[in-house]
């Protein structure tokens, strides 16, 4: 059993938190939002009344934020509040300039962290299955990992600081490029009078087999357990799909990296976006594709 203190108890990190008490963990939270905190307390999560009261006695301190700028301003409030020795992981998707400051802030307090963003979405948070990209010092992975392991099926130590949001920002730029590739497939098929099993049953066994299409597909029918077949509820909201391009696209800039389809996808799903589709699944802008606005 480890005392472990988790700090954004939202959407993703309320059941990251409640799976940790599941594994036996004590677990004590804080999130902004009431209603947060009253399930975290349902899911058996201590809540704390400050963020820096919640790692008093932590050994392990978690983040799940919405952005770099919260994640530092949070990090600059409890450092000071930890442990020696405590391990500090933030698992929000951030910007990698941002997750290398808040590494030097740790190791300004002499602490080990990681930045650990994860894939998989509500679904994988609510069932433990989610993939985490790690960060960080291999001391800082080898404390971590069975921790990490317990809220996911998989965890990749992908290198040195600023490495885990490195991979998530990459893996999600070929995420919505993909989803595009499938939805604009799947609209020239209804055009060309093609059904959507055929061609599914074709490019699911072939060269154009993806995860956007055989996991995820946008047309309902093919996947039962895709958002399609629920009328495009998220899943992953189109809002965190552009969040993620355009950090994708902050960071290409920054690096001198060309990614025209990257670019090309930020601003397809900027327009998703602006035309009402925020909340919806990020696999509803085969309805865009398609000619629907609204």
């Amino acid at each position: 059993m480890t005392d472990i203190a988790f700090i954004g108890l939202g959407n993703m990190g309320g059941p990251m938190a409640a799976n940790l008490v599941k594994a036996g963990h004590e677990v004590v939270g804080f999130d902004l939002v009431p209603a947060s905190c009253d399930q975290a307390r349902a899911d058996g999560i201590a809540v704390a009344g400050s963020a820096q009261d919640s790692v008093r006695d932590a050994a392990i301190v978690i983040t799940m934020l919405p952005a770099g700028k919260h994640v530092l301003s949070v990090w600059s409030d409890i450092l000071s509040a930890v442990k020696p020795g405590t391990l500090v992981i933030d698992c929000s998707t951030i910007d990698v300039e941002s997750a290398r400051k808040a590494h030097a802030m740790a190791k300004e307090h002499d602490l080990a962290s990681l930045d650990a963003p994860v894939s998989g979405g509500v679904g994988g948070a609510k069932g433990a299955t989610l993939t985490f990209m790690a960060g960080g010092s291999a001391a800082a992975f080898a404390k971590a990992e069975p921790i990490l392991s317990q809220m996911g099926k998989k965890v990749v130590h992908c290198g040195e600081a600023g490495a885990g949001q490195a991979a998530k920002i990459c893996n999600n730029m070929i995420l919505g490029i993909s989803m595009i590739g499938v939805a604009e497939a799947f609209v020239l098929a209804e055009k060309l009078g093609l059904s959507h099993q055929a061609l599914f049953d074709v490019a699911s066994t072939s060269s154009g087999q993806c995860w956007s299409l055989t996991t995820y597909c946008p047309v309902p029918g093919p996947v039962p357990t895709s958002p399609a077949n629920n009328d495009y509820k998220p899943g992953f909201a189109a809002a965190l799909m552009l969040k993620d391009l355009k950090l994708a696209q902050e960071a290409a800039l920054a690096s001198g990296a060309t990614t025209p389809l990257g670019a090309e996808a930020a601003q397809l799903y900027s327009l998703f976006n602006n035309a009402g589709h925020e909340g919806e699944d990020f696999s509803g802008i085969i309805n865009f594709i398609r000619g629907r606005k609204s």
